[in-house]
């Protein structure tokens, strides 16, 4: 079953699915938030780490969509590359 094992760059079969499940949950959380434009935020996750990254409008925008993103199950830790323009 080596197929399926992760390694330290690649997801097992598992992990992927967690990680999709994580990514809907953000973007969820993130398109349901009126104050922010859900389709300036690209919401990418490997192995419970979410990557959020785009170009958004202020500062509390971007603590924003962090702080939601913090909030969802399964989120291990975020990693903020969102720029204000």
């Amino acid at each position: 079953m080596l197929g399926c094992a992760p390694t330290e760059k690649k997801e097992g079969t598992g992990e992927y699915i967690d990680d999709t499940f994580i990514t809907t949950k953000v973007k969820t959380a993130i398109f349901n938030e009126p104050t922010l434009k859900s389709a300036e935020i690209n919401v990418e996750t490997f192995k419970g780490i979410v990557q959020l990254s785009g170009f958004i409008r202020s500062q509390a925008n971007i603590d924003k969509a962090v702080s939601l993103a913090r909030g969802v199950k399964g989120v291990k830790s975020v990693k903020n590359d969102m720029l204000v323009k």
